[in-house]
């Protein structure tokens, strides 16, 4: 191969430099590639096993509360109890789960073979052609099964076009609320759990690689593109990247405004992603090119003791809400709020988290629902000074029966964000 002249080695240095100093976007995905291997090639997707039990666990539970059959549409619900990775449109696909025996999945036709790819438990698949209504197919399964005045239990996320067309095809049906769907899926089981602590490893390992990457000037996105690029070649599935620099980490969820990389500025980096369905979020913060000042060591520090005071407070058995009004009861013997008032903590101190980045129930003041063994959340207990800056950390827990564990351990100090 014919050696390259000066010139032609110096044109192509400074061009390879333009490239690293104007757009990260450009070679994200090459340096992530180099330094970086998947986490999940050895992961268990949930089984048959686990989705069986989902089933059985449901008909009970129905059995109980006196429910003959719910409606699911395609979303969480759906793949929690039957694989089947579907879209939303105005051509209704649904599951049916009956009070006892086979579930029935409703389709358009010519989904058909596209539903049974993903459909991971027994059921009966029927199908609807465009000109007929796709509530019939349901009406008979229940007629046949004597259920056509019985009660219907509708999952929490069903549109309301959806249950219109139930009430006009089974008039003489009860259509209520499903007490079921979220009972269950409230309480992660070890193979939940094991996948988000996968998802949680690899959000972490991609903070890592990405915090040493951050250089002055970059913008929101050209970090987004480093932990996303980071992220994927981890093996995780990108769910969100939500970059604050400034003044606009004082808003939880930012600022219109343009915002670049600049010395002794936060950095508040708000990310997550998806392994197999379940999801990691994670937040860290911390100050650009210079040390901290000494508001932002203390903010930072006040940010980490919430976190620690929710974390103490989420005692199995002990209301949901009772761990956001200790980290509130705090803030506020700091001089923050009160309440949700400003400076201070202006939303929940953390969120339900699984198959979807927030689910029920909250740790949100009121919140009676009590702590039990696999439920999980998110701790999250941000400050946030307007016209100043944000701090949040950000770290998820689960319930066992000792007490709450973490996914991701909070970091010791500002200057270790990542440690």
């Amino acid at each position: 191969m014919p050696t390259p002249d000066r010139r032609t080695v110096l044109r192509y240095a400074a061009a390879g430099l333009a490239t690293s100093l104007i757009s990260p976007r450009l070679f994200a995905q090459e340096k992530a590639g180099e330094a970086l291997q998947s986490l999940t090639g050895g992961v268990t997707p949930i089984g048959k096993a686990e989705r069986a039990d989902r089933l059985a666990r449901a008909q009970a539970m129905m059995q109980a509360q006196g429910i003959d059959a719910l409606l699911v549409e395609p979303g969480a619900s759906l793949i929690y109890y039957s694989g089947i990775r579907w879209h939303r449109s105005e051509r209704l696909t649904a599951l049916v789960i009956p009070a006892s025996g086979a579930p029935l999945v409703v389709c358009p036709f010519f989904e058909k073979p596209s539903i049974d790819e993903s459909l991971a438990i027994p059921a009966e698949v029927r199908v609807w052609q465009e000109h007929e209504s796709p509530y019939a197919p349901i009406a008979d399964y229940l007629t046949a099964k004597g259920l056509a005045k019985g009660r219907i239990g509708i999952e929490e996320t069903v549109r309301y076009f959806a249950v219109d067309g139930m009430k006009a095809a089974l008039p003489a049906a009860s259509l209520v609320k499903d007490p079921v769907t979220r009972a269950i899926r409230m309480r992660k089981t070890a193979a939940e759990i094991a996948l988000m602590q996968t998802a949680a490893d690899v959000t972490m390992a991609a903070y890592r690689w990405t915090y040493p990457q951050v250089k002055a000037g970059m913008t929101p996105a050209d970090i987004g593109a480093l932990m996303s690029a980071a992220t994927k070649q981890l093996g995780g599935q990108v769910e969100f990247n939500l970059i604050l620099l400034g003044e606009a980490a004082a808003y939880p969820h930012g600022s219109g405004k343009p915002q670049a990389v600049r010395a002794g500025e936060v950095v508040l980096m708000d990310c997550g992603c998806t392994v197999e369905d379940y999801q990691s979020d994670i937040s860290r913060t911390f100050v650009y090119g210079a040390a901290p000042s000494a508001q932002q060591r203390k903010v930072w520090n006040d940010v980490s003791q919430g976190q620690k005071i929710a974390f103490a407070a989420a005692k199995p058995g002990a209301p949901a809400g009772s761990v956001d009004d200790a980290v509130r009861g705090y803030y506020q013997s700091l001089g923050y709020g009160p309440g949700y008032a400003l400076p201070g903590l202006s939303h929940r101190t953390g969120h339900g988290i699984g198959m979807e980045g927030h689910e029920p129930v909250n740790l949100v003041h009121g919140e009676t629902t009590k702590l039990d063994v696999g439920m999980c959340f998110s701790n999250e207990p941000g400050l946030y000074l307007p016209g100043t800056m944000g701090i949040r950390m950000e770290d998820c827990f689960h319930m066992t029966a000792q007490g709450p564990k973490w996914f991701s351990k909070p970091p010791v100090s500002i200057e270790e964000p990542m440690g």
